[in-house]
């Protein structure tokens, strides 16, 4: 499994305003995906000049994830399975998700931890 991009996912329910701190931080929007999961999230991805990322997430609550883009995602979740790694227990989160562009599990460490796992997939996989 490689490790392809990594850093801070920010799940919030006033994404504008995380989103709108962000600029102000010196950081531009990327992309946007929208439509993720069957609750219908908007993910907007944002650099910065010294190439760092976050991702801001709306959501119903308020959560701090580390996203892991890896180059084989079952690997991933088996790697962090063995090491006491479960799946979200929420139902929107538990299973893995098909944004189209990409497919992501969100796994929790026993102390809490939370990760965004995803591999970018290609339109002819």
């Amino acid at each position: 499994m490689k490790i392809t991009t990594f850093n801070p996912l920010i799940v919030t329910r006033d994404a504008p305003s995380a989103i709108a701190l962000f600029e102000e931080l010196g950081f531009q929007r990327r992309h946007t995906k929208e439509g993720i999961s069957m609750n219908n999230v908007t993910d907007v991805r944002m650099k910065d000049a010294n190439g760092f990322h976050v991702d801001i997430a709306e959501g119903t609550g308020e959560w701090t994830m580390i996203r892991i883009n890896v180059d084989n995602l079952e690997e991933a979740i088996s790697f962090l399975e063995a090491r006491g790694f479960h799946k979200a227990r929420h139902e929107a989160a538990n299973k893995t998700v098909d944004t189209g562009s990409s497919r992501f599990n969100i796994m929790v460490s026993p102390s809490g931890t939370i990760f965004a796992v995803s591999q970018h997939t290609k339109e002819n996989d």
